[in-house]
């Protein structure tokens, strides 16, 4: 920690080229160690933090030789920050489902953070790098809801981080969720573009709706097959807003079984008596250009033993 940050006075960064592309919240996640997510979301809220002495977003992208001023917070010492268990690592460790000198893959158990912070000491992560402390840079690409679980695909150098970022950013991966939705979609396909707007509270909870002001996303559902008054569809993200897939479901009548914050109490009560348990989202796969020559790299975690059992109870009452 600088004298400064030791006074109680605000303290200068200098972003390396290795830092450009990353976006100011996740730069400040990594140089703010052991302070809550909640904390630096709230501080670039409030405009604490400047780059080149002006106020920024927490979706601004670093330039190399950005001079970035942090406020006085206090970080955690490292001696009292939480480390992921013998039996977390161990579950993490055979989640990877894909990993190369530059990436890598695995397939998320739900109710695990992809991050510490809000509440959560450690998340996936936390558990990564303590596996692999011979990738110091190794970074989330996206991210995942606590409740979902599928494909997350990390970077382990700066480099590989900026050029998924750029695959993201241009729409050249193909991401696709495996979702059940509640009620009876008449057609087969259904194509949903409203924005979206994130708001987030002061606990940190970030909740998302439709509206005008938001940015513009896209979800195209499509249905693998049908049961009382539930149905298994497919959802291609061309956008990744946060909680994007469970909001346009709510948007049009259709809610994720199994989602508390945007989805039908009364059935999910139900649903939950026949047997869920958890938010019925999985992310089923990601394909975009990787390698030398562009080759199309295409990554899947099946469907969780626990909501294909649930399908299986569906298809017998059905």
């Amino acid at each position: 920690m600088s004298d400064a940050a030791k006074a109680g006075g605000p303290r200068h960064v200098v972003a390396g080229d290795g830092d450009a592309g990353q976006r100011i919240d996740n730069f400040l996640i990594r140089e703010l160690k052991g302070v809550p997510r909640s904390r630096i979301y709230r501080i670039l809220r409030r405009g604490e933090v400047r780059v080149n002495g002006g106020r920024i977003k927490a979706t601004y992208r670093l330039q190399g030789g950005d001079d970035v001023r942090l406020p006085p917070v206090r970080v955690s010492d490292a001696r009292g920050t939480a480390s992921p268990s013998a039996s977390l690592k161990k579950k993490i460790e055979e989640s990877i489902v894909y990993e190369d000198n530059l990436i890598l893959a695995i397939d998320k158990p739900p109710g695990l953070a992809v991050h510490g912070g809000s509440g959560v000491s450690v998340g996936v992560i936390e558990a990564l790098r303590a596996l692999r402390p011979r990738d110091p840079e190794l970074e989330l690409v996206h991210r995942l809801d606590r409740d979902t679980s599928g494909v997350l695909l990390l970077a382990k150098r700066r480099s590989a981080l900026r050029s998924l970022h750029e695959i993201l950013r241009e729409g050249r991966a193909d991401k696709r969720y495996v979702a059940l939705l509640c009620g009876r979609l008449r057609r087969d396909r259904v194509s949903v573009t409203v924005p979206l707007l994130k708001n987030v509270l002061r606990s940190g909870e970030r909740v998302v709706r439709v509206d005008p002001r938001g940015k513009a996303s896209r979800t195209d559902f499509r249905v693998l097959s049908r049961y009382a008054d539930t149905f298994l569809a497919e959802a291609q993200l061309h956008t990744g807003r946060t909680h994007q897939i469970r909001v346009h479901a709510q948007y049009i009548g259709h809610p994720v079984a199994g989602d508390r914050r945007y989805g039908d109490d009364d059935v999910n009560r139900r649903l939950s008596g026949l047997g869920l348990r958890r938010l019925f989202l999985h992310a089923a796969s990601i394909a975009f250009p990787w390698g030398e020559r562009g080759k199309r790299l295409r990554i899947e975690a099946p469907l969780d033993p626990d909501l294909q059992a649930f399908l299986d109870r569906l298809s017998e009452a059905a």
